[in-house]
């Protein structure tokens, strides 16, 4: 029985052997014919995962294998051109092989699309933007946008000039609303108004401005500590001499204006357009200028006097308003413009304005 029993065990023996021997010469046929691009396929699989696991030995890891980039840009491409990728997988599942095409897929389209997007600019521009903003801390990106053309620069986009600001302490600007009515007289309107300032002595002045719509030029500007009717009549005068008076005139319902103003204007053939009460957006142009003197002066000045004033507004209204500071009204423009030449962006001085709280910006010869 037991001698049964061992020739048994032998004939299994041998049939598993000739099985396992059929197994392996069916495998060398299959793999004869296969295509070299799968055979390769296959090497460089199992080559890649002996590979990371004989490191593994060497460093005496634990844990989770770590696959390198080389070895996961291997994988994607492996996935990307076989079909039988899966089966050969052994240290990772499929599904963290596909995460690895993601991850392939974002780079790819990242190095791709690099040079997408607005053009760069000239470091020597991106540096005067800087310059221009941590000088100037009340000038948002149009202001700076629009100056920079005026010293003869190509016209950036506002986005372009935002981007290479220096960030923080800027003022964002709001624009107006234009009447239809006033858009088409603007060349013959001039507005007048009044704005008060109050001194350190707790004093109240009051400033008397003349703005002209077409250009937003001040025509006239006084300043007094008690204005009266007889007052506003003399400075209207100064400000319109013989054949220079606007067709016109907008101010508000001012008790100080009185029906002496309405008498002068009609004197001197010129119309009279009162606003509304409680209504300053319909007298926008000079509402609009008395903003930009507090936001831009008066907010970061301590008035001592009527002569520091008269100081401080000759040097804002003279060297700045009319001559450097860009309108939006005006697309850019300033009131009354000058010749510009066409420079390097390294070839500006600034020029301090209100004790360096605005600057101007003129090119020089390098």
């Amino acid at each position: 029985m037991s001698a049964l029993l061992a020739f048994l065990n032998s004939l299994a023996a041998v049939g598993a052997a000739v099985g396992e021997l059929v197994q392996y010469g069916w495998r060398f046929l299959k793999n004869l014919f296969l295509p070299k691009a799968v055979l390769v396929a296959r090497v460089l699989a199992a080559e890649s995962q002996l590979a990371l696991c004989q490191q593994r030995l060497e460093s005496q890891g634990v844990g989770r294998h770590r696959f390198s980039d080389g070895f996961r840009w291997l994988w994607v491409l492996l996935a990307g051109c076989w079909e039988d990728w899966p089966r050969y997988a052994r240290l990772m599942q499929p599904a963290t092989v596909k995460r690895w095409h993601e991850w392939g897929f974002r780079l790819f389209w990242r190095w791709k699309s690099r040079r997408s997007g607005r053009p760069a600019i000239a470091p020597q521009l991106r540096a005067l933007i800087r310059r221009m903003s941590r000088e100037n801390r009340l000038w948002g990106a149009q202001r700076i946008r629009d100056t920079i053309a005026l010293l003869g620069f190509p016209k950036l986009d506002v986005e372009t000039v935002r981007k290479y600001m220096v960030r923080g302490g800027t003022f964002r600007q709001r624009s107006s609303t234009w009447l239809s009515f006033l858009r088409n007289h603007l060349q013959v309107s001039w507005a007048i108004d009044f704005f008060t300032v109050t001194t350190v002595g707790f004093g109240r002045l009051y400033v008397f401005v003349v703005l002209e719509h077409g250009r937003r030029r001040v025509v006239h500007w006084a300043i007094s500590a008690g204005p009266t009717m007889s007052w506003v009549i003399q400075q209207l005068r100064e400000a319109t001499p013989f054949g220079l008076q606007p067709q016109y005139l907008f101010r508000d319902n001012d008790r100080i204006y009185g029906q002496g103003i309405t008498g002068f204007l009609k004197s001197c053939q010129m119309e009279e357009v009162r606003t509304a009460y409680g209504c300053p957006w319909q007298n926008p142009f000079v509402e609009r200028f008395g903003g930009s003197l507090r936001r831009e002066v008066l907010d970061h000045v301590i008035v001592l006097s009527q002569s520091h004033l008269e100081r401080l507004l000759q040097e804002y209204i003279e060297e700045f308003y009319h001559t450097e500071r860009p309108h939006q009204g005006l697309d850019g423009q300033v009131p009354e413009p000058s010749p510009r030449l066409t420079q390097q962006p390294s070839n500006v001085r600034a020029i301090p304005v209100l004790g360096g709280l605005h600057h101007r910006y003129v090119p020089v010869a390098a």
